[in-house]
């Protein structure tokens, strides 16, 4: 990191949250063992994060002592289900700073979070607010994943709708200069990421949230890169939904929230029907519970709820400041090393400031898989391929990319490995 003078009364570095780096990595056993004979470097949490021992433990603890189906039974361990399930949403609810405990429903992912969203949209939607057809519109970006593309693209398909999408500069910021010719009185939604999982940009919110109120449009936050990283405010964001996984954010899979207002929520159709989502049933008809009960149809997914409120708690206990602070600085370095490395070309920010802790980048001449397989039989563990957002590659003109992304038990000697890792594949294809 820099250490250029801040001017006196400015914030300075020393008064930046910290953690131990070294403290924080003894929580998570897998980061002990080797890879081909050396120690292993996971710097691919953008993909999968690793989990703490806390994580585990309590998950364990869960099934071994507390294992009941939740919402359904009366006695103790069905109950103690319930409270556990319940307890992580509450957790969940605050990590946010969410109004309320109602507005955040578990699904089995943040794609699932989306496509909940997608399918409440429909030429006979009952509220105008999720009524469209032909002429009108949905804006997404040119960098987002797969998840916040199809099921857009379907809605689009089934309605008659239109998809539009912000442009990308050469830098990897969204081009925000024809706002308000891309955001206007047709567009129903704007869904995008507020942190992008291949160029690491962080988005910004408010201007494009203010031409969305002006014109009667709801905004949705892909913030399944961001929710792990830095702190995530939805009373800050003014958004009307967020979705985002549980096994980014040192939690188990299988478990995604989406928050969404109540009161869309409560206007929102069911997505899947069942059990646990009603309030009455004949062979007539039925009727349906208040969110966020509504939206989770069946036996959750328990355990993995009980595990992400672990996660939320160990993620809280270090501090999502000190967690950004700590991923700010490693990116700072590992700008600087990465861009010392002979034709290797950055994807998207070349600087600190507006990005998070993921850095795509070609080697001239190397194949993004070879570059990972070199890297691997180095125990350095990294992602190639199109990242699920093939449109960036393309925008870029480039089939693939090899990814390393940090996270909070991410080192500088970690990034030090992939650079010398770097060296033996220019070694070996030079």
């Amino acid at each position: 990191m820099s250490t250029a003078a801040i001017p006196q009364g400015m914030p300075q570095y020393e008064d930046k949250p910290r953690f131990d780096v070294e403290k924080v990595r003894a929580d998570f056993p897998i980061l002990d063992r080797e890879v081909n004979g050396h120690r292993m470097v996971y710097l691919d949490s953008g993909n999968t994060s690793q989990k703490p021992r806390q994580v585990l433990e309590v998950m364990q603890a869960h099934l071994e002592r507390h294992n009941g189906n939740v919402s359904r039974s009366v006695h103790t361990v069905g109950t103690e289900a319930t409270e556990a399930y319940e307890g992580a949403r509450a957790k969940v609810a605050g990590f946010i700073n969410a109004p309320s405990v109602d507005e955040v429903v578990f699904t089995k992912n943040a794609t699932e979070s989306i496509n909940l969203v997608a399918y409440s949209f429909s030429e006979r939607a009952d509220d105008p607010r999720f009524r469209i057809g032909p002429g009108d519109e949905i804006v997404i970006t040119e960098m987002e994943h797969h998840s916040n593309i199809v099921p857009w693209q379907l809605l689009c398909e089934r309605t008659g709708a239109k998809l539009r999408w912000f442009s990308i500069t050469d830098q990897g910021r969204l081009q925000l200069d024809k706002l308000d010719e891309l955001i206007h009185e047709r567009t129903k939604i704007v869904s995008y990421a507020l942190v992008s999982n291949t160029l690491g940009t962080i988005n910004p919110t408010s201007a494009i949230t203010a031409r969305a109120r002006e014109v009667g449009a709801l905004v949705m936050l892909d913030a399944s890169q961001a929710a792990p990283h830095i702190p995530v405010d939805v009373r800050d964001l003014n958004v009307d939904f967020i979705a985002f996984t549980g096994h980014k954010m040192c939690g188990p899979t299988g478990v995604g929230v989406l928050w969404g207002r109540y009161e869309l929520l409560k206007a929102m159709p069911p997505f899947l029907g069942g059990g646990s989502m009603i309030e009455t049933v004949s062979m007539s008809g039925s009727t349906f519970a208040a969110p966020p009960a509504k939206f989770e149809a069946g036996t959750p997914p328990i355990v993995e709820v009980v595990g992400l409120g672990a996660a939320v708690d160990y993620l809280t206990g270090i501090g999502m400041e000190a967690i950004a602070w700590h991923e700010k600085e490693l990116t700072a370095y590992a700008l600087d090393a990465l861009l010392a490395v002979p034709g290797l070309r950055i994807f998207g920010p070349e600087t600190p400031v507006g990005r998070g802790g993921t850095l795509s980048f070609a080697l001239d001449g190397v194949h993004p898989h070879d570059v990972g397989q070199v890297l691997d039989s180095l125990g350095v563990e990294v992602r190639v391929g199109h990242h699920c957002a093939r449109p960036v590659c393309a925008r870029y003109g480039v089939p693939a990319m090899t990814r390393a992304s940090f996270y909070l038990y991410t080192t500088t000697e970690e990034v030090d490995a992939l650079v010398r890792g770097l060296d033996q594949v220019r070694k070996i294809f030079g």
